[in-house]
């Protein structure tokens, strides 16, 4: 440790203070509450700042996580900021919704007897607690950059290549910038403002937005590169069509996608009676899925007031959703049916009057270690509800795909991209985030974002485009 000697010795981490579920269940407000400058510090001196620095190598962006750490121990916060945003262009979101316990957290040496040091929690900390700073415009290198969506892959692929002194400029499709943190989680989860700050440091580095622009329609990428004179374009549009489990009843009215449900509640403020934004208020909600997806989903209808139970076709321990977000949706009155495959929605002149779903066990093969799953017998089961929430997934959008020219698609549509240096098959296009890999998770969207800014710089400055 540095001047602070003293180290931490609990086996437990410090927990977050988090508003009452019977309060917050009535409000979007943020659920966690954040740690206080005592709090941070206490749960700072845990960290044994280890000489290998194994967290590190288990975070996708490459944190110097014990640095920074170090930094909050010495009452140094904006210096943790610092290093934080040296390798994040998003610490306060990722602070609040990356999966750190399957990341740099897994790596940490105190969760081998006990648990990790919270560095999610510190990192929001830092972020939220700094100063802020005029934030310094690089010199322009003259070449120009188009980068398709705005969400954190584009938003970091865009930070990376502003601070080399490109010029850069982010396409979105919809009304407002900030992709799937914008449309997709909730405000208990990340608040606006928090986001806002993060955009709006972007466009101070000078990288402008363009809101309402679809590429494919409004320009092509061969427009972009032509016409516009980008010398480069990144492609991070996410993946944003909601899949579908096609059984019957599915096309009924009150049936939602999670796309569609938590968009119309966190870019269109349906909860909010300021705003015209239509949205079912359902007495019986069921949300069918497992995922973070359906937790947001599943706390956004109990603030809407609906009795909510999610059906989950495995068990609990099996949900792919993180800890945290479960246990809060269980504080928060959620209601819980594992093993349970839906299989018909049923309605009653016209409207939805239940899910039937059948049981499911657990079966064992000798062919694969994967936990397979069949039906438990020949018996349904029915849950009532008024509306139903799908939330099992979503891909790539098609828009590009049917109007780009030289860049490869697989069979399920995701765009086809170097791992390591995000090119597509189409020379000075790149491609990462979710449109590449499927949907996965804001961090390791970053981590293509960031690929794809160096290897933007690497392949410009072999080509003489630039010489800074």
């Amino acid at each position: 440790m540095p001047e602070n000697k003293r180290i931490n010795l609990s086996k437990t981490d410090t927990p977050m203070p988090v508003a009452d579920p019977k309060d917050r269940i009535n409000t979007f407000d943020e659920v966690e509450i954040g740690y206080t400058d005592a709090l941070a510090k206490q749960e700072a001196l845990r960290c044994l700042d280890c000489k290998h620095k194994p967290c590190v190598s288990g975070c996708p962006v490459g944190i110097d996580i014990p640095s920074f750490i170090k930094c909050i121990v010495n009452d140094d916060i904006d210096k943790a900021n610092d290093i934080l945003s040296k390798s994040s262009a998003l610490p306060a979101v990722c602070g609040r919704v990356c999966p750190q316990e399957k990341q740099c957290q897994a790596k940490c040496v105190r969760g081998k007897n006990g648990d990790p040091v919270a560095i999610g929690k510190l990192e929001r900390y830092a972020a939220d607690n700094c100063t802020d700073k005029k934030i310094q415009i690089p010199k322009n290198n003259g070449c120009k950059i188009a980068v398709i969506g705005s969400g954190p892959s584009g938003i970091t692929c865009a930070r990376e290549l502003a601070i080399m002194g490109y010029k850069v400029t982010i396409y979105e499709a919809l009304h407002s910038p900030g992709g799937v943190m914008t449309y997709g989680i909730p405000e208990f989860r990340l608040p606006r403002d928090i986001l806002d700050k993060e955009i709006h440091n972007l466009s101070e580095l000078g990288v402008s937005i363009q809101t309402n622009v679809v590429i494919g329609k409004t320009f092509s990428i061969d427009e972009l590169m032509s016409k516009m004179e980008y010398k480069a374009v990144y492609i991070s549009t996410g993946a944003g069509t909601p899949k579908f489990m096609e059984i019957p009843g599915e096309t009924l009215p009150g049936v939602y996608s999670a796309n569609e449900f938590l968009t119309r509640i966190n870019l269109m403020h349906a909860y909010s009676s300021k705003y015209d934004t239509p949205i079912m208020q359902p007495k019986r909600t069921v949300v069918i899925g497992g995922g973070n997806v359906a937790m947001d989903a599943a706390r956004c209808a109990v603030r809407l007031n609906s009795d909510v139970t999610v059906v989950y076709r495995r068990s609990e321990e099996d949900m792919p959703a993180r800890k945290e977000e479960i246990l809060h949706a269980k504080e928060e009155g959620v209601k819980f049916q594992f093993l349970s495959q839906p299989i018909r929605i049923h309605d009653k002149n016209g409207k939805i009057s239940c899910v039937e779903c059948n049981k499911m066990k657990y079966t064992t093969s000798t062919a694969s270690s994967v936990k397979k799953l069949s039906k438990a017998g020949d018996e349904t089961f029915f849950i009532e509800t008024d509306c139903v929430i799908i939330a099992i997934g979503s891909c790539v959008n098609s828009i590009i795909k049917e109007n780009s020219t030289g860049v490869d698609f697989d069979a399920s549509g995701k765009i086809i991209a170097n791992a390591e240096t995000m090119q597509t098959s189409k020379p000075g296009v790149y491609a990462g985030g979710d449109a590449v890999t499927g949907s996965a998770t804001v961090i390791l969207a970053m981590e293509a974002g960031k690929k794809a800014a160096m290897n933007i710089h690497k392949d410009l400055m072999e080509k003489g485009e630039v010489f800074v």
